[in-house]
């Protein structure tokens, strides 16, 4: 694993001033953004009026969180002084990607967002205004998919024994390969039928979209809130 991570009397010490971690806030804040993207899509479909400030400076302090964390991870190559490059892609580069639709999102809504209200089917133009990133949501979509599958077949995301909580399973790795990889899964799922549904407003398939962000959304903002203990935890026990 490097200079930075090495054992001691049976146990394991990390030089936690090479090994950058931050993944907890960013869990938090795509949980949130996917949880309000849904409520968001829910309230144009129904019809129902918004209050655009407020959805923008919501999108845009989320955005800038994801934005800023995933350019940095992304940008530093390898991460945690090349323990786990494969953090950059794995956590970095959705969360930028994620980040920077959010911030675009925050920008129309505070520039445009009170034609959502005035507009006689706000869904509609809602979806016309979407339709050209559409295609970069199918993207990184599949992109989702191919995590899952890379968390499977290397079983990665498996937390060491000095990790409390997490560490418990730490003899199971294919248990939180599957947790975590599930996740992403449920995240491809939403965005590869995204542009789909922006032509069909009508159809069953903004239902599975709901529930695949929603459930993805709500577990990796519950996650990343238990990984301020499990993380803190995990620095102490291997200072």
């Amino acid at each position: 694993m490097g200079d930075f991570l090495t054992g001691v009397e049976g146990g394991l010490t990390i030089d936690w001033a090479t090994m950058p971690t931050y993944n907890t806030v960013m869990s938090v804040a795509a949980g949130a953004g996917l949880l309000l993207v849904v409520a968001l899509g829910r309230a144009l479909l129904r019809g129902g009026r918004i209050v655009p400030d407020g959805w923008a400076l919501a999108f845009g302090a989320l955005g800038l969180l994801l934005a800023t964390t995933g350019l940095h991870m992304t940008l530093t190559w390898p991460l945690a002084a090349g323990g786990f490059p494969f953090d950059n892609i794995v956590f970095g580069e959705p969360s930028l990607v994620f980040g920077v639709l959010l911030l675009a999102a925050s920008l129309y809504l505070w520039k445009r967002g009170e034609a959502l209200n005035t507009h006689e089917n706000p869904a509609a133009h809602a979806a016309r205004v979407a339709g050209p990133l559409s295609v970069l949501v199918f993207g990184i979509g599949l992109a989702a998919f191919g995590i899952a599958a890379a968390g499977w077949a290397f079983m990665l995301f498996a937390a060491p024994p000095q990790e409390p909580i997490s560490g418990v399973f730490g003899a199971y790795p294919w248990l939180e390969a599957t947790f975590i990889s599930g996740l992403y899964v449920l995240v491809g799922v939403g965005a590869v039928l995204f542009p789909f549904g922006l032509r069909s407003l009508g159809s069953g398939l903004w239902t599975v979209i709901g529930v695949a962000w929603g459930v993805a959304g709500a577990a990796f903002l519950l996650f990343g809130a238990l990984n301020y203990y499990t993380h803190i935890g995990l620095v102490i026990n291997t200072m």
